[in-house]
């Protein structure tokens, strides 16, 4: 019994320590003499394109989603049947504009960057 009572007061002296200092009068916790930190700001690495790429049908759209959204550093991949655009968020840590348009040609749909 007095190994056991002796085991539990030594694990919870350290948690003793850690608290932060309470006022005796109000009963809150008072704020800590460290440093302010700063929010982290978290720069985007994230590039939109539009590219206009040739698609016929909706088989077209499945090619390009299978393949391209597989390609290092793509985050998103919206194919629109409709205007014949490809919209692809990309990280440009990871990747660049020329690379993915080597994708597209890899495929043997070439694509152009629409202005």
């Amino acid at each position: 019994m007095k190994k056991t009572v002796l085991f539990f007061a030594l694990c919870a002296m350290p948690l003793c320590y850690a608290q932060e200092p309470v006022d005796a009068q109000t009963g809150a916790s008072q704020p800590t003499t460290q440093t302010e930190q700063k929010p982290v700001v978290k720069q985007s690495n994230k590039q939109t394109v539009v590219l206009h790429c040739d698609l016929h049908c909706q088989g077209c759209c499945d090619k390009i989603m299978k393949n391209i959204a597989f390609e290092k550093g793509v985050k998103d991949l919206v194919c629109d049947l409709k205007t014949k655009t490809v919209t692809v968020t990309y990280d440009t840590r990871k990747t660049d504009l020329d690379t993915l348009l080597q994708a597209f040609s890899r495929i043997g749909k070439p694509a152009t960057v629409v202005e």
